[in-house]
């Protein structure tokens, strides 16, 4: 499915995401992914995770994906619930799992394969765009789910934020910009993320993050994403006042994603890197 002309890739991935929507609704109907979602019971708590804080005060969503389009494939072998066992190992708080099809080759089946392994919560990474995605992201197993504010109409966006809520899923809202920190805390955001991709550009700066802090509402769970590799980062984040992380590319790059967490996190701490233990089942990959 080629990329139509002249659009930014946000716009790109929008389109191709309402197709694949498109297909998806007429395979499993809205009553259908209701009705599994209302059936569920369990929940894991997403902001309590994020709250407060190990590791020095900041914590950890540890992001699985299979691609990105910035970077292309990252795994060939994608052995996700290994992953996703290795990072909460390595010391992730929450895991975060890319489920869109098209340009990250992820799935919802991906998703609830992760939430199997581990025990901390989920958070569905995708581009949400209709209700039917919120009572599918509760279906499938998320414990939260992405509101990209770049993405949506203020009606939508609070729509699917109160959806969230009542549905009893937590809801990351992303923005970019300041006029998308108001339209967030206008919405009553509690967790905020602000990305430090540019979705337009797909440029990265950490300084996007360090810019809005101080804009995000005061109380909310601030979240810091993507671009952030090294220790002196986090402590950048950290020094800024936000309360986590979402880590992604800088893990899924490595042969081992959770040792590379691992260390990340004892090099932030000031602690010794974790002794090398037997030989990984990831390190082929």
């Amino acid at each position: 499915m080629p990329d139509p002309p002249g659009r930014t890739m946000l716009d790109n991935i929008l389109w191709a995401r309402r197709r694949t929507l498109e297909e998806t609704r007429v395979a499993v109907p809205l009553e259908r992914v209701q009705q599994m979602a209302e059936a569920r019971q369990e929940r894991r708590d997403f902001a309590r995770a994020l709250a407060g804080g190990t590791f020095d005060g900041l914590r950890v969503i540890a992001e699985l994906k299979r691609a990105s389009p910035s970077r292309g494939l990252l795994r060939q072998h994608y052995r996700r619930r290994e992953i996703a066992q290795g990072y909460v190992t390595g010391g992730a708080s929450a895991v975060s799992v890319l489920t869109e099809e098209h340009y990250f080759l992820g799935s919802t089946q991906d998703l609830t394969e992760v939430r199997q392994a581990i025990e901390v919560p989920v958070l569905r990474k995708d581009f949400i765009l209709d209700s039917y995605q919120v009572y599918e992201s509760v279906a499938a197993g998320a414990d939260a789910l992405l509101l990209i504010v770049a993405a949506l109409p203020d009606p939508d966006l609070q729509s699917f934020l109160d959806l969230s809520n009542k549905l009893r899923i937590a809801a990351l809202v992303e923005v970019h910009t300041e006029e998308e920190v108001e339209r967030a805390a206008a919405a009553g955001a509690k967790i905020i993320g602000v990305n430090n991709r540019d979705l337009k550009t797909l440029g990265v700066s950490l300084e996007t993050s360090l810019r809005l802090r101080q804009k995000l509402p005061q109380g909310c769970i601030a979240v810091s994403e993507s671009g952030i590799k090294t220790a002196e980062d986090l402590h950048r984040i950290k020094d800024a006042g936000f309360n986590a992380v979402l880590m992604g590319e800088r893990l899924m790059a490595q042969p081992d994603p959770g040792r590379c967490l691992q260390e990340l996190l004892a090099e932030f701490a000031g602690q010794s890197p974790p002794a090398q233990g037997g030989d990984s089942n990831l390190g082929a990959h």
